[in-house]
């Protein structure tokens, strides 16, 4: 029998202390970057600015790891909802920056992240109620050689028993009085091993990282985003989850989730200092030159990298002729570009653009 086989998912808390020296020597920078990011991110004037720009990203790279490939052009044009564009990657990760404001929303106003609220995120995810796991058969493979890496417990009531196990790890401090960091670690490991669902589980459980942060009071808005740190790390994240499982090498684990942290922090607070720049910049131009410049306008066009006359209609409480003349004239100008698809228009903020497809 392989070693796979023969480890089985235990309750939480865990029986092996990790607060070694190393994982210890680690979080201070890690705290301190995330202290910081959230200080950055209160200098932004309208938080659904940053909201909705990092977590379409976030949507785009969380997708990315489960094979969901989308351009960032299709990811910003299925936010247009326009009839004649139609891409089923593309709603796949609207789904999932929808999960996300839902499961923000959900927390902020309980509180807590409980079970319900996770059933919650992951129906929005997948657009279906299937729930938890009732049926056997779920197995995590190998995508190049079909080898069963992993079996997450197949039993429903095993399923229940180990949520609602997890559910009060996460929400009881007396439970486990451990850094939130370090818990954040063991959630995210613990959920991916329960594999609740039958799908969505990879990016359920990376918006439950940033969930959790912020119930911590470690964050204020859902911004830091996993991600694109485990994209690059593909293999050292499925690698270090398995060998939790198959050698109980949890400080590797743990640490890779700080270092996760901290680097996705300060490049976190590197981005949103540079839309503060790029806004500043925007903002100087058409105030200076625009009799109908206004702070909604501006918002606007930062909250949507892609936007249209509908959305400026809704923000700045204009007509339609009035909305369409402000964004004609900023295209005319060359402030903005202006594309038709099918029978409609849009907008883009090219300079913004740039900004997040470098990451």
């Amino acid at each position: 029998m392989n070693p796979t086989e023969e480890w089985k998912l235990k309750e939480l808390p865990l029986t092996i202390d990790l607060e070694t020296k190393r994982i210890l020597k680690r979080l201070p920078l890690a705290h301190a970057a995330l202290a910081e990011l959230k200080g950055i991110a209160s200098t932004i004037p309208n938080q659904n600015i940053l909201i909705n720009t990092l977590g379409l990203q976030e949507a785009k790279d969380s997708s990315a790891i489960e094979n969901i490939i989308t351009t960032h052009d299709d990811l910003y044009k299925s936010e247009l909802n326009l009839e004649s564009f139609k891409s089923l990657n593309a709603k796949e990760v609207q789904n999932y920056i929808s999960a996300l404001k839902k499961g923000f929303e959900l927390i902020s106003k309980s509180k807590l992240l409980t079970n319900r609220i996770i059933l919650q995120i992951q129906e929005v995810l997948e657009d279906n109620k299937a729930g938890f796991r009732k049926l056997p058969g779920t197995a995590l493979k190998n995508a190049a050689t079909g080898e069963t890496i992993y079996t997450p417990p197949q039993d429903y009531n095993d399923v229940n028993r180990l949520m609602a196990n997890l559910e009060k790890f996460i929400n009881d401090p007396k439970f486990c009085n451990y850094d939130p960091i370090i818990k954040m670690a063991i959630i995210h490991f613990q959920f991916e091993s329960i594999h609740p669902f039958y799908d969505g589980n990879g990016r359920t459980g990376r918006i439950i990282n940033i969930l959790y942060l912020i119930l911590e009071k470690l964050q204020t808005l859902p911004i830091l985003y996993l991600s694109n740190y485990i994209i690059k790390r593909k293999s050292d994240y499925y690698l270090l989850l398995q060998e939790v499982r198959e050698k109980n090498l949890w400080e590797d684990w743990v640490l890779f989730m700080i270092d996760g942290v901290e680097q996705t922090s300060r490049e976190t607070i590197d981005l949103i200092i540079k839309i503060r720049e790029l806004m500043m910049s925007f903002k100087h131009n058409l105030r200076d030159n625009y009799k109908f410049y206004s702070q909604d306008l501006l918002n606007n066009l930062f909250k949507h990298p892609y936007t249209k006359i509908e959305f400026v209609v809704k923000d700045l409480g204009v007509s339609r002729l009035t909305a369409a003349n402000y964004l004609n004239k900023l295209a005319e100008d060359g402030i903005l570009k202006k594309e038709k698809l099918g029978t409609g228009n849009y907008y883009i903020n090219e300079p913004l653009i740039k900004l997040l497809s470098k990451r």
